[in-house]
């Protein structure tokens, strides 16, 4: 494994790391301030992954899947970064400090829209990082050092579309309640 997919392991876990931290200052120790330093680093992670990757790719490395998998992780950290911190917080209050109600669960049609949404969250992640994907695509200029880079690309998309068909499934059968 190369130091790019080391990289955002490393950046993965230390976003949970931060999370984690960021909570127990806030609810635990109740340091409002500190929890949201510790909630403030995330994005500086993003940064750091994004400068690694950028920096081996101009020092001569041939994209990889891990300098894929790094925009993936940049653009859906960017997207999505709001809303994983939202259900992270609602949870560690809920079953670590016992204050708070339980987490919803989403049934009918409130779980297609909000699935629904989601998806709209995957497919603008998606839009960025395709533009990162692309932008490196043209930046690196050798289509020798880029394929895995249209790789990704392509399954990508058939993810998307893919959670696309998953989501409208949802308008057409309802999520039920378990009995």
């Amino acid at each position: 494994m190369n130091f790019v997919a080391w990289a955002i392991v490393a950046c993965e876990v230390l976003f949970w790391v931060v999370i984690l931290a960021g909570f127990s200052a806030r609810y635990l120790f109740k340091r409002q301030k500190l929890g949201l330093f510790f909630l403030a680093l995330t994005p500086v992670l993003d940064l750091i992954l994004l400068i690694i990757a950028g920096i081996d790719l101009y020092n001569g490395a041939s994209a990889t899947t891990a300098h894929a998998v790094a925009a993936i992780y940049i653009s859906v950290s960017i997207v999505f970064g709001k809303s994983m911190i939202s259900w992270a917080d609602e949870r560690f209050r809920y079953y670590v400090t016992k204050q708070g109600s339980p987490p919803v669960k989403r049934y009918g049609m409130d779980h297609a829209r909000h699935y629904f949404k989601s998806w709209l969250k995957h497919l603008l992640a998606f839009l960025l990082g395709a533009g990162i994907l692309y932008g490196l695509i043209i930046w690196i200029d050798d289509p020798a050092r880029t394929e895995a880079l249209f790789g990704i690309l392509k399954t990508w998309t058939i993810v998307v579309g893919i959670d696309l068909l998953i989501s409208s499934s949802y308008f057409i059968w309802p999520r039920k309640a378990k009995a």
